[in-house]
């Protein structure tokens, strides 16, 4: 019952036929890092699962904020309740489409651009975020190091932390992306 209903989903997500090609994460990683002055921030989230079409080459991740993990349980504490604010925006969600054309059945390294609307702290933003797609046997393998501006996502720094936070954190996401079977 729920591979039906997650089928469904996936169909009217992308608007796809039955023939085309779906790629489901089988592991992601998203991490970020702020370097301060007093002590850098990292924080890395290992729950989010892209979908990708190979049909469209559209590509969707929903990433739940409650699940970044830091190295300091005060970090993680600031992060969800002053920062992210998750109880009232526990998603970031982005879906944009590859910009450049992908042969998906052939093995090789593929340096890409993808276009889309980021959604974070309750802001809509159009970003186009740089990556490759390496195609190795079937299966496919996203990196991506991009900045995410805090001011752009109303995301508030409070003054006597200003220079202990940098306005700009790098952010890495990679996943290896499996074909989805809907028979499995």
């Amino acid at each position: 019952m729920k591979k039906t209903i997650f089928l469904f989903i996936l169909v009217a997500t992308f608007g796809i036929k039955t023939n085309a090609q779906i790629y489901m994460a089988d592991s992601c990683r998203v991490s970020f890092f702020s370097a301060a002055t007093i002590e850098d921030i990292a924080a890395v989230n290992t729950i989010s699962k892209p979908i990708m079409s190979a049909t469209t080459n559209e590509i969707d991740i929903k990433i739940n904020n409650q699940f970044f993990k830091f190295k300091k349980e005060l970090m993680e504490e600031h992060f969800n309740e002053e920062y992210m604010e998750t109880s009232k925006y526990q998603y970031t969600t982005f879906t944009g489409k590859v910009n450049e054309t992908v042969d998906y059945h052939s093995d090789g390294v593929n340096k890409v651009t993808v276009t889309g609307t980021m959604d974070m702290h309750g802001v809509k933003k159009t970003i186009t975020i740089p990556g490759t797609i390496t195609v190795n046997k079937g299966i496919l393998y996203l990196k991506s190091n991009f900045d995410v501006k805090l001011s752009d996502y109303n995301i508030k720094i409070p003054s006597v932390l200003g220079s202990n936070i940098a306005e700009n954190v790098a952010v890495t996401l990679t996943a290896t992306m499996k074909p989805f079977n809907a028979k499995q």
